[in-house]
């Protein structure tokens, strides 16, 4: 067994306000989580209007889709026009970590 995961260290534009990052934020969850079916959620920065960090993680049984998956991912968010990725960090456990 093997697990990814990803660590999305994010800009976003214009907001003023949490509710305003939200609405920028929630769409891109929701993709990722449709589109590969991935655990995704809004990890940090939560009290931050402009800086967010994403994490996401995939379970595989073969490195090759798990490396596939998580460049996907990372392409995925990396193409966002609303938000500039700062950083990207990429781990790979297995079940004798």
């Amino acid at each position: 067994m093997y697990v990814g995961t990803l660590s999305f260290d994010l800009l976003l534009g214009d907001v003023r306000s949490l509710k305003e990052k939200r609405s920028l934020v929630r769409p891109i969850v929701a993709e990722l989580q449709r589109k590969y079916a991935v655990s995704v959620a809004e990890t940090g920065n939560q009290d931050l209007h402009r800086r967010v960090e994403i994490g996401l993680a995939v379970v595989s049984g073969d490195t090759e889709h798990l490396t596939d998956v998580l460049d996907r991912c990372e392409r995925l968010v990396a193409a966002r026009p609303e938000v500039e990725l700062l950083s990207v960090r990429r781990r790979l456990h297995t079940d004798e970590d």
